[in-house]
């Protein structure tokens, strides 16, 4: 079978851009994670999205757009806040939820009067948009509730069968957007993401923040993705601790993989897991964020069948990072 993955050169974002055009789906990177594109006009297009991730129908869509101006025609309103967070964080990893004009069909917003939208920041993401003239649904390229992709590999592992994958090297970011909506008063956070959400908050002035991640978890109806109760999950079964110090080894199922910062590295940790695969990740949430999917991709293919992680540091600055890993590990 002819391998999906093509270079993204100005010749196949054309071909992208067409086999949108036509009601086909392909993938392509974005800073965030590489997404699973769809003609946003088209309800066979995007019933192909949530049958190729087998994905659940009352999980909305995210639209990608190539700016601000393009949001005017799938929004029913466009409120000041959102020409100001616009202005200053797009392109960026910000999505806002506004109420949804009848060009959008129910199934991108899951029959919520509401449309989740942000404009990526990606040279290859931006270029297909321009190309193809429409706006692109694309939740990540992956199964639903598996890893997001990082990587056009990542998404072949994922997804073997689809028509085009668009490489465009590592994701920036290597964790999905933050979501605001902005239809409820005052504004509410409903996915914490790769826009820090102090940065966030110093524009919003008010900005409702879930006091706990299981209340993030909770948020119903679910007016965004990311916000099943398990989500972001590796093949391997990952446990959450609070220090790998207080673990005996063979609590868990072997072969072993282990997350840590790179603070958290020590002679102990390789004496008390010398079988153990490890990957260590920056000790800063953002460095930290961009690597956490590949390096759990990485432990994924080293077939182990636990994967330890330390619990993040509990502040607003490892929320995005603390959200992920949650949903990872619930069963």
């Amino acid at each position: 079978m002819k391998d999906p993955i093509v270079p993204a050169t100005e010749e196949n974002i054309q071909k992208a851009a067409q086999l949108l055009q036509r009601g086909e789906i392909c993938a392509f990177p974005t800073e965030t994670v590489y997404g699973l594109g769809a003609n946003a006009f088209s309800e066979s297009a995007i019933l192909r999205i949530y049958q190729e991730k087998g994905r659940p129908s009352t999980n909305p869509l995210i639209v990608h757009l190539p700016n601000l101006e393009a949001a005017k025609s799938i929004t029913s309103s466009l409120p000041d806040l959102a020409y100001q967070l616009a202005t200053h964080f797009w392109p960026g990893p910000l999505t806002l939820v506004l109420p949804r004009n009848q060009k959008i069909p129910d199934i991108v917003s899951a029959g919520l009067p509401t449309v989740a939208i942000r404009v990526p920041a990606h040279k290859v993401a931006l270029r297909l948009l321009q190309r193809s003239q429409l706006p692109i649904c694309a939740p990540s390229a992956n199964r639903s509730e598996q890893l997001s992709p990082t990587t056009a590999n990542h998404v072949r592992q994922s997804l073997p069968g689809l028509p085009m994958i668009l490489d465009g090297g590592p994701c920036q970011f290597g964790i999905e957007s933050t979501i605001v909506d902005l239809t409820v008063h005052p504004p509410r956070l409903l996915r914490p993401g790769a826009l820090p959400l102090l940065d966030l908050m110093k524009k919003m002035g008010t900005l409702v923040v879930p006091t706990t991640l299981e209340s993030l978890q909770k948020e119903l109806p679910r007016a965004a993705p990311g916000m099943m109760a398990r989500h972001y999950a590796p093949k391997a079964k990952l446990v959450l601790c609070e220090s790998l110090d207080q673990i005996e080894p063979d609590q868990y199922q072997s072969p072993l993989g282990i997350l840590l910062r790179e603070e958290r590295m020590s002679p102990n940790i390789s004496s008390l897991w010398p079988n153990a695969f490890v990957e260590t990740l920056p000790s800063d949430p953002v460095g930290y964020a961009a690597d956490l999917f590949a390096a759990l991709h990485r432990l994924d293919d080293h077939l182990v069948r636990t994967i330890l992680v330390e619990t993040p540091p509990q502040d607003l600055s490892w929320l995005a990072i603390s959200d992920r890993l949650l949903r990872a590990a619930t069963p």
